[in-house]
């Protein structure tokens, strides 16, 4: 990627985020302007806390998922060794959801399934939060219900790449060394593992393999 072409991504990137800056205050003045009469009082709360929705992700939602991508990763996540895994596959979209202000698309999170061995288990991600809404629990609240969702399923493992920092309080820990080897290099300290089912992870190991639709 030229220098060029990542000064225009840069500049794409802000002028985005501060779009959605500019949306949000002025959504806030509008909700605060409302007088919260008795008979309303429950559609201003609403109003001010801007109505955050999480809803399962639909194929009419990719293209919003792709420019949310865009913003928050850049070109450089098509590099990344579980944006390979996952490219070609559909997610499970009963398992997979985005959040939205008002009507806005602002996070999304993935659920793909994979095969460790001879086992099958979930890959979470990619999760991504729009910067201009981040440190609000959006994306701790869509993975908690992609987690819930699949234990429902009976699905009994997750494995996803990343900080160990933000996911521990989801309830996921570092894979043991060894016992599965990721497609692409990744660095053994964020691939991380979630148990929906106590011991789980004992009965995968082996190579992560892309599951094909049929």
């Amino acid at each position: 990627m030229s220098a060029r072409q990542l000064s225009s991504w840069r500049a794409a990137r802000e002028d985005a985020s501060a779009f959605l800056r500019l949306w949000l205050n002025l959504t806030c003045r509008r909700a605060r302007r409302l007088r919260p009469l008795s008979s309303h009082r429950s559609n201003y709360n609403r109003m001010a806390d801007l109505s955050l929705s999480l809803t399962q992700q639909t194929p009419g939602d990719s293209a919003a998922i792709e420019r949310l991508d865009e913003r928050a990763f850049g070109p450089g996540r098509f590099a990344r060794s579980a944006y390979r895994l996952r490219e070609g596959v559909e997610p499970d979209y009963a398992l997979s959801f985005v959040a939205r202000v008002g009507t806005l698309l602002v996070g999304a999170n993935r659920m793909t399934t994979i095969r460790c061995g001879q086992a099958l288990a979930l890959l979470l991600g990619p999760l991504t939060v729009d910067p201009a809404f981040r440190s609000g629990g959006i994306g701790e609240a869509l993975v908690q219900k992609s987690l819930e969702a699949a234990r429902e399923a009976g699905h009994t493992l997750v494995l996803l790449v990343g900080d160990l920092p933000y996911y521990e309080r989801m309830g996921f820990q570092p894979v043991p060394p060894g016992q599965i080897t990721f497609i692409g290099p990744v660095d053994p300290d964020r691939l991380l593992y979630c148990e929906l089912v106590e011991g789980a992870l004992a009965a995968v190991g082996g190579r992560v393999r892309r599951v094909r639709a049929r």
